[in-house]
């Protein structure tokens, strides 16, 4: 019919067929591989964990510990990680390459308020102090040692924003008698005050500190007066004032002289009662005597040049260590430890973690076999086990077998 398109069916014969394959020729590609287990640690209870790496200093958690996996790093940016900070020994950090003092900051801005302990060494300055106290109105403890840059205004100014400090301990630190009443004044919870010097053989006599802590730390539970200057007026004025004192220790304070009516009240009114001859074996400082007339103005006979690092060297802009991207979906990052963890002082601080007193705590060297105790609380399928019997070459040392299979 005119109009009327016809249809053509085309046939599609003359395309060529590609051969059959037998699906029985080539075998079918094997299955991946599981993924790799997660590092057993991860499986530790985060307040273990946390317990754990809290036995590290700040360096070590800052530059090792939080670059670990993401699980650590988690743990590490908890505030509660950070309500004690110890920096005590910060001058075994001069030969690296931090400034420890932005380091300390870092810590502090972690803490988001919740400090409660701080202990620094060397490395305190007036700014510093300034940033800690503007951020930590909750702090209870403060611990200052060998600061030469701190003066008694800032560390007076810093001290007034800590309502709640019960603890002040100051080593080698120079305070003026006016700033230890303001202090007292601030600090109407204060328990436990250490203001401690240098001690001489022929010291000079003065008792103005010593009336300075009667006038305004009635509730003082421990003094520590190491090296004062202090006689037996000073002292007694301290005895009548202080009511509540149940330590006291007087090491090295030659101006006083303890026998007669004096010595029989110290001893009927204070439980633990250090006096000026007593050993200073115990004592965490160097407690050499020296003679007045040798005496250079340096707090611990150290030069401003021994005491101060060169803080504007620092090899990169320190925030930018702490800013990296992270895959959330990989609990690892591909390897036991990035290179620059460092394995050993996480060992360490897990042997702590087992027996904290053992042989000076982390800063000591710990043999081989011990290391490998420790690693296997971190790892408990690593060589068998901490139920595996692990010993110390020398002594003798055994893990508790209470500890046996405890994170399996």
């Amino acid at each position: 019919m005119i109009g009327k398109k016809k249809k053509f069916k085309i046939k599609q014969g003359w395309l060529r067929k590609e051969p059959s394959v037998s699906t029985s020729a080539v075998p079918p590609p094997p299955p991946p591989p599981p993924p790799p287990p997660p590092p057993p640690w991860i499986e530790l209870p985060r307040d273990i964990t946390s317990n754990i790496l809290q036995r590290l200093g700040v360096v070590d958690i800052l530059e090792s510990a939080q670059k670990v996996c993401t699980t650590w790093r988690s743990v590490c940016q908890d505030p509660a990680m950070w309500r004690v900070i110890d920096m005590s020994d910060s001058d075994e950090y001069d030969d690296m390459p931090y400034d420890v003092e932005i380091m300390v900051q870092h810590a502090v801005d972690r803490s988001q308020g919740q400090l409660v302990d701080i202990s620094i060494g060397y490395i305190a300055t007036n700014e510093l102090l300034e940033y800690i106290a503007e951020r930590s109105s909750q702090l209870k403890c403060l611990w200052l040692a060998f600061c030469d840059r701190i003066c008694g205004n800032s560390l007076t100014e810093a001290v007034k924003r800590f309502p709640l400090l019960e603890e002040l301990h100051l080593f080698f630190i120079s305070i003026s008698s006016e700033s230890i009443e303001i202090i007292g004044q601030s600090c109407p919870l204060l328990k436990s005050f250490t203001i401690n010097k240098r001690g001489f053989k022929h010291p000079i006599e003065c008792d103005k500190e010593a009336h300075a802590v009667a006038k305004t730390m009635p509730e003082l539970r421990h003094l520590h007066l190491f090296g004062n200057e202090m006689t037996n007026e000073g002292l007694q004025a301290i005895l009548d004032c202080c009511k509540h004192l149940e330590s006291l220790d007087l090491r090295h304070c030659f101006n006083v002289n303890l026998g007669g009516d004096l010595g029989k009240q110290c001893f009927q009114q204070i439980k633990d009662l250090r006096r000026p001859n007593d050993s200073t074996a115990d004592y965490e400082f160097d407690a050499k005597l020296h003679d007045s007339d040798s005496f250079d103005g340096y707090p611990s006979g150290f030069s401003d040049l021994d005491l101060v690092s060169d803080y504007d060297d620092y090899y990169l802009d320190y925030d930018d260590s702490f800013h990296w991207d992270v895959d959330s979906d990989d609990d690892f990052f591909g390897a036991l430890l990035m290179d620059d963890a460092s394995l050993n002082t996480l060992l360490v601080a897990a042997f702590n973690f087992i027996c904290p007193g053992y042989n000076g705590g982390i800063g000591r060297k710990v043999e081989r076999t011990v290391e490998m105790a420790a690693f296997n609380l971190i790892c408990p399928s690593y060589n068998g086990g901490i139920g595996r019997k692990v010993e110390m070459e020398e002594g003798g040392f055994r893990l508790p077998p209470g500890l046996a299979g405890l994170y399996r």
